[in-house]
């Protein structure tokens, strides 16, 4: 068990870092939890209202591209933990603005990984741990799993903005000897998801009544991952992972978009009291993604065996589970799509 005092979380106002603030403030007391995030429209504040008021958490409003701002941070907070969650994360808008992907994704994470170098050869670190994604690992046929040995082949400038990441924190474990380990996750979901991504869109438009677009033929396929399971399973890596190891953390889930889409019409018809069958009749086939992934499939034998992990939730358990979280949180999505999340709470955390 790692000794952790003082933890950075980048990204925390985000999906997943949210969730996993939530957690470590709520379940080690002990530590230091220190959220740094840049709160672009995909960072909400809301998400962490739980914990907002907690002794043991603290909000910075920053920038991972602002050099200084990083390095202050983690000097004034005395980090010994880094957990490198920020990251522009949606394939669509990365085609249409690749370059924003490129800063952030690899520039940002190069000055952490600077800053962090700096307090490890202090003597004052103990582990950078970054958080990647299956889609480096390009494309699948209709067979096999992505290994952790997997070569990299990223399709995207998304994906590709996270190769580079992923290599610039092997890079620094080998030449600097830093404390690293990484993960690459499959297709997280669950509550506080930005309405952008596929199943909040699907949940909002039949809330609505409006077309659900499925991109080409609908038969990519995409392992689905509840984002609970995904932090019970970052909480291990962070305790107990091996210095210089990377894990695939997945669901197990493998499901066609089409099939996904239709198993969300019928818990929403059931939900809504509507008629069975009737969401489904929104379901509209669009052009298809540039350059769209056919198939991805986590192996997640590795982190089973080391560390005696797997998903507990099974997709139709978390897909209700999140249905119901969007059905009862209507004031929350209605807040998502109508004003800039940077702008929540701008008096208070004006610092």
């Amino acid at each position: 068990m790692r000794s952790i005092h003082n933890i950075l979380v980048t990204g925390g106002a985000g999906f997943i870092g949210s969730h996993l603030i939530q957690h470590l403030v709520t379940k080690y007391p002990n530590y230091n939890v220190v959220n740094f995030d840049k709160l672009t429209y995909a960072g909400n504040l809301e998400n962490i209202k739980s914990v907002e008021r907690a002794s043991n958490y603290t909000f910075i409003k920053g920038d991972i591209l602002d050099a200084q701002a990083v390095t202050d941070c983690m000097s004034k907070h005395n980090i010994d933990t880094v957990v490198h969650l920020a990251a522009e994360s949606h394939v669509d808008r990365s085609i249409e603005d690749p370059n924003s992907f490129l800063t952030t994704n690899i520039l940002g994470t190069a000055n952490l990984l600077n800053a962090f170098r700096t307090r490890f050869e202090n003597g004052d670190a103990t582990l950078f741990y970054h958080i990647s994604t299956d889609e480096v690992f390009g494309s699948l046929g209709t067979e096999g799993l992505f290994t952790e040995t997997t070569r990299y082949d990223p399709r995207s400038p998304y994906s590709a903005s996270k190769a580079a990441s992923d290599h610039l924190v092997s890079a620094y474990h080998h030449t600097y000897k830093l404390p690293v380990i990484l993960s690459n996750c499959s297709n997280n979901y669950g509550p506080n998801q930005f309405p952008e991504k596929l199943l909040p869109l699907i949940i909002n438009n039949i809330v609505e009544q409006k077309p659900l677009p499925i991109y080409g033929d609908g038969l990519n396929v995409r392992d689905w991952l509840y984002v609970q399971d995904h932090i019970e399973a970052m909480d291990l890596l962070i305790h107990e992972a091996a210095i210089g190891e990377n894990y695939n953390i997945g669901g197990n889930a493998e499901v066609t978009n089409i099939d996904l889409v239709k198993m969300v019409c019928n818990i929403m018809d059931t939900s809504l009291g509507r008629c069975e069958g009737e969401s489904e009749n929104l379901i509209t086939y669009v052009t298809d993604r540039k350059g769209h992934d056919r198939r991805y499939a986590i192996d997640t034998t590795k982190i089973k065996t080391q560390l005696n992990w797997q998903a507990s939730v099974s997709l139709h358990e978390g897909l209700k589970k999140t249905v119901n979280w969007y059905l009862e949180n209507s004031d929350w999505l209605e807040n998502v799509k109508t004003k800039e999340y940077q702008n929540y709470y701008k008096k208070q955390y004006s610092k």
